[in-house]
């Protein structure tokens, strides 16, 4: 099997896991009226008051097993985010192999700087 092969398989199936959490967090939502203590309206609202804040991912993980809707759909959309990062992940193993290591080093730096993005400038921010 071609990396290439590999690459396109982690993508595909990083959305198709995506897609099925969130479409199971929206039967749930409908199913229990509401989720985390909101009801279908408070969701759908252009005004709502949820935001990503109110769901750290450890919380989201750990409440899975209560089955609100909220949480499969935060784990979705978590999963959905990761998935091109698993991409450069996949990109810096394939020139490493390749031993190509112009396009290595290019895309080690964009990792380093999506992780920054994603997990140091929300501290830093105090977010």
């Amino acid at each position: 099997m071609e990396f290439e092969d590999v690459i396109g398989y982690a993508l595909r199936i990083g959305v198709i896991i995506s897609a099925v959490l969130i479409v199971v967090g929206v039967i749930l939502i409908f199913l229990n009226q509401g989720s985390n203590g909101f009801t279908v309206s408070q969701l759908s609202s252009p005004n709502s008051i949820i935001n990503s804040s109110s769901f750290p991912p450890i919380k989201v993980v750990s409440n899975l097993s209560n089955f609100q809707g909220l949480d499969f759909i935060w784990l979705g959309l978590m999963v959905l985010i990761s998935t091109p990062v698993l991409r450069v992940l996949l990109g810096i193993i394939q020139f490493v192999r390749e031993h190509n290591v112009l396009y290595a080093v290019i895309t080690i730096i964009v990792f380093f700087n999506l992780m920054f993005a994603i997990f140091i400038l929300p501290i830093l921010l105090g977010k």
